[in-house]
């Protein structure tokens, strides 16, 4: 996000979790200012660990709840058929890395307010488990980060995780797209007009008069002595604004084309090769005829199963290419590939399968192949709508 290759953490359910090298920049700020109130409110010096080792196991669940806001977000879109493959963490929180764009105003609305929902029931449940065991004002003052709290390390580590989850749940309801709550805007404003251009105009525009505010804002706190939380919000002032700013400009670039769907410029008639021929009658028969580098795969009823790539295909062994199957070798589709035929052709331009292999794959509601569309049919579509 800030330059440089993420590091990868771990895979949930064939999503990676990854995270950028700004990130460690924010975990060292937050165990280090942790370390010092914990050290406060138990009354120990800098060289006891226990403070040091609340603001870690703080700071890591600080952004595992992170992880789980954005994979409330992955779990909605995979359920409607976009395809997830990263969610990064970074300096300014995290973001899963969608496939497409939503389709429908209430598949927008439902992937954008899962995140919400998520961190609302953390906040919830991390409230009633420090408020039941310290009692509402020993909780509340461990929570604002008073060292007089009068609770345990642990209950105040609890206490802190609410309120900061209580933050970043205000924070992304704010109708800035494209944050949550600006998401929300779109999926209302698309519902009621019916025209996702200009609801994405709208919410763009809500975006960045927010980005605007949080710039003012982050220069009058400069001004005022609190140096970090300022340029902080002015930052993310500015990257809501210029991704709002690019929203708008991707909109203007496409509402010509608003109208088309998949289906209007799809090739309707791709070869296929079936799951069930062996490796070396693809081989033969595909590979070495056509000379392309992968190859839709179907199964008997027509149902589109994934990729199947020559390079995957060449490393079987020769002599076991003619007992090995095509399902075998295939890179099967993990929602990335595929697309409804009657999805917006507009919703390809974020679709990473499209940049990957240049092509992706339109199906009907029942998941049979119906045709191809690749990245030059998308283009001469923008271009034609350009001209």
């Amino acid at each position: 996000m800030l330059g440089g290759k993420p590091i990868t953490l771990f895979h949930v359910r064939g999503i990676r979790i990854a995270v950028d090298w700004s990130w460690f920049f924010v975990l060292f700020l937050v165990i280090f200012w942790l370390s010092q109130f914990y050290g406060d409110l138990l009354g120990e010096t800098g060289s006891d660990s226990a403070p040091f080792l609340l603001a870690i196991v703080s700071a890591f669940g600080f952004f595992g709840s992170i992880v789980l806001h954005e994979l409330g977000h992955a779990f909605v879109a995979l359920r409607n058929g976009i395809g997830i493959s990263s969610i990064q963490l970074w300096i300014f929180g995290g973001m899963a890395r969608m496939s497409r764009e939503s389709d429908s105003p209430r598949t927008e609305f439902q992937v954008a307010v899962a995140g919400p929902l998520v961190t609302l029931a953390i906040v919830v449940v991390l409230t009633a488990v420090g408020v039941g065991a310290a009692g509402w004002e020993g909780f509340s003052k461990a929570a604002l980060v008073e060292s007089d709290a009068g609770t345990s390390g642990v209950l105040a580590m609890v206490a802190w995780l609410a309120m900061i989850n209580f933050l970043v749940l205000v924070f992304n309801l704010l109708p800035a797209f494209p944050m949550d709550g600006g998401r929300i805007v779109r999926a209302i404003v698309w519902w009621r007009s019916g025209n996702r251009s200009a609801a994405t105009r709208f919410a763009a525009n809500l975006g960045r008069v927010f980005g605007y505010l949080f710039v003012g804002l982050g220069l009058l706190l400069v001004f005022d002595g609190y140096y970090v939380a300022g340029i902080w919000l002015a930052f993310i002032g500015f990257l809501v604004n210029g991704s709002a700013r690019a929203a708008t400009a991707q909109t203007a670039l496409t509402s010509n084309i608003s109208r088309l769907v998949v289906a209007d410029v799809m090739d309707r008639e791709p070869v296929t090769i079936s799951d069930q021929l062996s490796v070396e009658q693809a081989l033969d028969e595909y590979f070495l005829r056509y000379r392309w580098p992968w190859f839709p795969v179907v199964d008997a009823a027509h149902r589109f199963r994934g990729l199947v790539v020559r390079d995957k295909a060449d490393e079987v062994p020769e002599t076991s290419r003619t007992t090995s199957l095509v399902a075998d070798v295939l890179e099967r589709d993990d929602g990335t590939f595929q697309v409804r035929e009657d999805a917006p052709l507009d919703t390809l331009l974020a679709n990473r399968s499209l940049r990957r292999f240049g092509a992706v794959f339109a199906v009907d509601a029942d998941g049979r192949l119906m045709g191809v569309i690749t990245a030059e049919q998308v283009g001469r579509a923008l271009r034609d709508a350009a001209g």
